[in-house]
């Protein structure tokens, strides 16, 4: 197999493969495209955060799903799209604890190379530790302000990856090559059904959401810049044609969104489906998988969208979930008309399998993989193992959603901490106004009913820290008036839906749709509010004070967060860029390793209980039900939430979850 890689600078030569026959008119061909994606460092099925293993994650399970589907699509590819390098305790050791060198490749990288894939994509979180590591890493030479570009190219994956609408501001030309032509050997069958051998010249581009400017500004700015989906492809796709692609496949980080385009979209594919030229979508960033026949999801019900054959606007488009928990392929069903590849989308198929089998268990790892990435494996366990400090309290989110402030308040202690001692030692401007915090709980169940933050009383380690703050994302402080305060937490409220206190039958008091990391609450004994959940969106916050007074326009707060929440990630009215005050060059992580070790012992009554809010009293007729993992009733009763029961030890759903009821009333 060759790849013909597209360089800006040079031109691009390429020939079909000796030996390889033209395809007679009247052949047909099946071709399996598979996708990993927002696979975020998981190499093995293993959880840092606990210290053991967790089978419902893990690329060494991919790893046999792809084997399974190269045994029913002999013609086959494999790419990955992106949030790769970032996003577990592994991710961190390489990237920060003990830097890769020079010649080393990345142990996600070493998985990849050894299952063969073909090309891959690049996701916002590629970016997440800066341009020198990223371009070391992938082996690539960057010319960007603060990359050594004329250094020894690194060791890098063994498969070209591509990204179209990224661009360095010193060359005007993108970071990476746009695309990739592959050259792949297939079976084809001709007309007469004897079998054919041919070249089927596959184009791959790779497009990230824009929004990386702002969520990694303190990286890009000035270096980089970023151009839509929709110009971007239909720059480049007919160039693609014109260099002999037979198909081209889209690999782009990001969901779909209908409305009005914009070239920042975050979540750009649904407009770039409707760009001609594109055979196939591989698809990513919302971390859910894709078609789902059952899917609630807002993005997977829009018009042009089929979610049960998995098609955006006519064009097979698959999502494959996180963490290596599912698998995309697409089954192009091909015919040749004499000039050119045909894909049939009436035969073609489009799957997101998941590991997880029918009766639960789970598809068995390769073995080789935790073979090939051993040292790595065993060094980042003796990595996070490294002891921090004590808590004499389980810090917990199983109930974060109705009020367990358990494992956030020490992080709003820490960011206001450290805020705090940075205005005083270096901006006096802002020594007059209060500092407040903003924290989310991370993890609320999304990804399993093991996807909890959970730090058992006793020792804590680098592990536990990682638990509490999961992301490497660096502390923001933005000013804000009271009215922006006030519609931060209206935008976090949406984290519920609306309640009908007249309803009998039970209500979901969660809104799924909301990420549980966008549910940012504050926990300062000087602030005071209530959330109404029978009241609309944007219409839920009620008597919020401060110091006891009502809070209004004329109060002014630095409020501590992260760069993304900052910068606009989540689409918080107000934020964002333009209000930070405070880029510190500390990353929220570390800001929280450094208060416990300061502070030694954690105790619930000092950093465990302050909760600034409540829900607002109201009696409902019926129950108002969430689910959450079973039998921890009591952990809900240690956080004083008298409110909570539990309903049943199996919801019922078939994944583990037990059902809770909250008494709004009391």
């Amino acid at each position: 197999m060759r790849y013909q890689i597209f360089i800006p600078a040079l031109p691009l030569m390429f020939c079909a493969a000796a030996g390889a026959a033209n395809p007679p008119t009247g052949a047909t061909a099946v071709v399996g495209v598979m996708e990993t994606t927002d696979l975020h460092s998981n190499v093995l099925g293993y959880d840092y955060f606990k210290l053991s293993p967790e089978p419902s994650l893990g690329l060494d399970r991919t790893a046999s799903l792809i084997a399974q589907a190269r045994r029913q699509f002999p013609n086959n590819l494999l790419f990955d799209n992106g949030d790769t390098i970032q996003g577990s305790a592994l991710a961190d050791y390489q990237a920060l604890a003990n830097p890769l060198k020079c010649d080393q490749t990345l142990a996600i990288y070493k998985v990849m190379n050894k299952l063969g894939y073909d090309g891959g994509g690049i996701g916002n979180h590629e970016f997440n530790y800066g341009l020198a590591y990223l371009s070391q890493v992938t082996g690539n030479r960057f010319e960007v302000d603060g990359v050594d570009a004329a250094r020894p190219r690194c060791a890098g994956p063994a498969f070209p990856q591509v990204l179209a609408n990224v661009y360095s501001l010193k060359t005007r030309k993108p970071l990476f090559a746009p695309y990739s032509i592959i050259d792949k050997q297939i079976t084809a069958q001709g007309a007469d059904g004897k079998p054919v051998t041919t070249t089927l010249k596959v184009g791959i581009i790779g497009f990230a959401p824009p929004t990386i400017l702002s969520w990694d500004k303190r990286w890009l700015e000035g270096k980089v810049y970023t151009e839509g989906l929709r110009e971007t492809a239909a720059k480049f796709i007919p160039e693609m044609r014109a260099r002999g692609a037979d198909l081209v496949v889209a690999i782009s980080h990001g969901g779909l969104d209908d409305s009005a385009y914009a070239p920042s979209m975050e979540n750009g594919n649904w407009h770039l489906s409707k760009v001609p030229g594109i055979d196939a979508m591989l698809i990513g960033h919302s971390h859910l998988p894709f078609p789902n026949a059952t899917s609630t999801v807002p993005q997977f019900n829009l018009p042009g969208v089929d979610k049960v054959k998995g098609l955006v606007n006519g064009v097979p488009t698959v999502m494959a979930n996180l963490w290596g928990k599912h698998l995309g392929v697409i089954g192009l069903h091909l015919s040749y008309d004499g000039q050119r590849w045909v894909v049939d989308r009436s035969k073609t198929i489009v799957e997101a399998r998941g590991a997880q089998q029918a009766d639960k268990s789970f598809i068995a790892p390769d073995p080789d993989i935790a073979a090939l990435v051993a040292a790595e494996h065993e060094a980042t366990i003796r990595y996070v193992k490294t002891p921090v400090g004590a808590t004499d309290f389980r810090m917990s989110t199983y109930f974060a959603d109705v009020g367990d402030v358990s494992a956030i308040t020490v992080v709003n202690q820490a960011q206001t901490d450290y805020v705090i001692k940075y205005v005083k030692a270096s901006m006096p401007q802002y020594a007059a106004l209060p500092v407040l915090s903003m924290a989310s709980p991370f993890k609320g169940g999304t990804a399993g009913v093991t996807d909890y933050t959970d730090v058992k009383a006793g020792s804590l380690a680098l592990n536990n820290a990682a638990d509490l703050y999961l992301y490497p994302n660096s502390l923001y402080a933005v000013k804000v008036n009271g009215g922006e305060l006030k519609d931060w937490l209206e935008r976090a409220a949406e984290r519920f839906n609306t309640i009908d206190p007249a309803l009998a039958t039970p209500q979901e008091l969660v809104n799924t749709a909301f990420p549980t990391y966008n549910f940012d609450a504050l926990t300062s004994k000087e602030v005071s509010y209530e959330i109404d959940v029978t009241k609309a969106p944007g219409q839920r916050i009620r008597n919020l004070r401060f110091r006891d007074k009502p809070v209004n326009a004329s109060n002014e707060f630095l409020v501590a967060t992260n760069n993304y929440r900052a910068s606009g990630g989540g689409g918080f009215p107000g934020l964002d860029g333009s209000k930070t005050a405070i880029a510190a060059p500390d990353a929220n992580r570390d800001v929280l390793i450094a208060y416990i070790k300061d502070v030694k012992n954690l105790t619930r009554a000092q950093h465990g209980q302050q909760r600034s809010w409540r829900f607002a009293k109201t009696r409902t007729a019926g129950p108002v039900v969430f689910h959450s993992a079973p039998g921890l009733l009591p952990l809900a009763q240690q956080a004083g939430l008298g409110n909570v029961s539990m309903l049943r030890a199996d919801d019922g759903l078939g994944k583990g979850f037990a059902l809770y009821a909250v008494d709004l009333s009391k």
